[in-house]
């Protein structure tokens, strides 16, 4: 009977992805923001929220943009005949500011997803493990090993990190909604550099699961060949990992 009612109330549960995309085209050498750069005739944005939809579409999406973007992505959405169904609300100064914005509007009880905008490539098997790993264990991020050395500097020299110890970072971080909620009740501080971050710093554990490695953020010229390569080839990484959480 307990193992029906942990279910059951799973089932009641939402399922959000909030969606952050407040980049610019700096680092890309364009004046337009990446994720409206085009890969395949679409806006790289559009590939993400794709993405979440092929996944499940029960999937309530909600993006956060800067205020001064919004009527240009209406424009896109008009022009590529974009019909996935989103809300769309502003972004704050930071993305700390960015994600509690589009926490206000999310119903709970809700398993939550944060996903950056310019992460296109996220696989449904990744997809698949953090909203199951969060519906049971409260949290799931995904990671990947760190395959190249690694060094830490300081001012005076550096040092060689045991690189099994290291893990890369990714999105979505899927969070039950009770447990995001509070943690957003903090002040902002600026060792907050993802939304993992924010929820340790209030006391809790987090929790690793594999992530796929063509699951970039797309920021420089380079990710874009990779991003074009990824989608002429129908490249999608063989997943040979298991549903066991890592950490």
């Amino acid at each position: 009977m307990e193992e029906t009612n942990i279910h059951f109330t799973q089932r009641l549960m939402f399922k959000y992805a909030i969606v952050v995309a407040g980049g610019s085209g700096k680092r890309m050498g364009s004046e337009i923001p990446k994720q409206f750069l085009e890969i395949n005739d679409l806006p790289v944005l559009m590939h993400t929220l794709n993405t979440f939809h092929d996944f499940d579409e029960e999937v309530k999406i909600v993006l956060v943009l800067p205020s001064d973007q919004v009527d240009y992505w209406r424009e896109l959405c008009t022009k590529h005949n974009f019909t996935i169904k989103h809300h769309i609300t502003t972004g704050g100064s930071t993305r700390f500011d960015s994600v509690k914005n589009g926490l206000a509007i999310v119903d709970t009880p809700a398993l939550i997803g944060i996903h950056d905008g310019v992460r296109p490539f996220v696989s449904p098997d990744t997809l698949k493990r953090c909203y199951h790993h969060a519906s049971v264990l409260g949290n799931a991020i995904p990671v990947l090993d760190a395959f190249e050395s690694v060094r830490v500097v300081d001012e005076e020299k550096s040092k060689a990190l045991d690189r099994s110890t290291i893990k890369l970072v990714q999105t979505p971080q899927v969070f039950k909604s009770d447990l995001l909620l509070k943690a957003y009740e903090q002040e902002y501080n600026p060792l907050f550099t993802d939304d993992a971050s924010v929820v340790e710093s209030n006391g809790s554990t987090i929790h690793l699961v594999a992530g796929n490695r063509e699951n970039i953020k797309i920021t420089t010229p380079l990710d874009m060949v990779l991003g074009e390569a990824f989608l002429s080839a129908g490249y999608q990484e063989s997943d040979d990992e298991t549903d066991d959480i890592i950490e």
